[in-house]
């Protein structure tokens, strides 16, 4: 099975791990040093939070400055009432308002910024009620 690493510039990792566990993950100390936390969302996929000098060492370039988006994360839900969790708890602990949430029926997301300004979204679908409105193919 594949694992996704999620690698994001962070200008203070506790800071980072103060907000990712208010949102319910959990961190994983072995990968952990002065500049860098790893933050477990499931099983398989882990975010892994680099002050600067850290995230220098991977790059060829300049990170994205703060306020300008290079990437969405996006969460799938088990349903409306998780992604709403998220947000709030997003919201309660140093993240910030991105977008509206979107409801179109078969489908329902949020999103939110970390206090990093890195957007997440969340999304919920209902796969057979999707199908029948045309908004996907047919269910699998």
């Amino acid at each position: 099975m594949r694992m996704v690493f999620i690698n994001l510039p962070v200008a203070d990792k506790e800071v980072s791990k103060t907000f990712f566990t208010a949102l319910g993950f959990t961190l994983n100390p072995q990968f952990e040093d002065e500049t860098t936390a790893c933050v477990v969302v499931e099983e398989n996929i882990v975010v892994l939070v680099h002050e600067p000098s850290k995230w220098q060492q991977f790059l060829h370039s300049q990170a994205a400055p703060k306020g300008t988006n290079e990437v969405m994360v996006a969460l799938s839900c088990a349903d409306r009432a998780e992604c709403d969790a998220l947000k709030a708890a997003a919201l309660a602990h140093g993240g910030g308002e991105y977008a509206p949430t979107m409801d179109l029926g078969w489908m329902y997301g949020t999103s939110f910024l970390d206090p990093d300004g890195h957007v997440w979204e969340t999304s919920w679908m209902d796969v057979e009620a999707a199908a029948a409105a045309g908004g996907i193919g047919e269910p699998a």
